[in-house]
């Protein structure tokens, strides 16, 4: 059986989309995994696991995340992180059966992040967030040139009626 090349794209795209959601979900897992824990200890263990400087920027923002924690809040947090990982394995689903709402679901939520992800990246540049940046553009122009591509198709076929 051929595979078209919009098949493996959108494939593509839907195994970035599953792999955000299952790190995102297991992320919230591990947050509920520090219900009921001293979190100042755990943050200390992170710092020294790091070898973040003590004083430095990431263990005050280790330190201060821990001090402001509650176990409410890190329910929330969890539970967050779950309705992002469904939204995403359903984006997932939908591109990879090439269903027209997944299209329009991709380049709608992609294009929602990207000012989010420049700022970002503005603020505190990481070749990281280049890699994501650029991953998310190419992803929202390709779901661009396809909904433009069918909606030209659609037109085509209505002036040939």
């Amino acid at each position: 059986m051929h595979t078209s090349k919009k098949t493996v794209a959108l494939r593509t795209v839907a195994v970035f989309e599953a792999a955000k959601g299952l790190l995102v979900l297991l992320l919230g897992l591990g947050l509920l995994r520090l219900v009921h824990k001293n979190l100042d200890e755990f943050a200390e263990q992170l710092i020294r696991f790091l070898h973040a400087s003590p004083g430095g920027r990431l263990s005050n923002l280790f330190v201060t995340a821990a001090d402001r924690a509650t176990d409410k809040s890190l329910w929330a947090l969890a539970a967050t992180a779950l309705v992002y990982a469904i939204v995403r394995f359903a984006e997932a689903y939908g591109l990879w059966l090439d269903r027209e709402w997944a299209e329009w679901f991709a380049l709608l939520s992609g294009s929602m992040y990207l000012p989010w992800e420049m700022y970002s990246l503005l603020r505190h540049p990481h070749p990281a967030k280049w890699v994501i940046l650029a991953a998310n553009v190419a992803i929202v122009l390709y779901m661009l040139v396809l909904r433009v591509q069918a909606g030209a198709q659609k037109s085509a076929v209505r002036r040939a009626s």
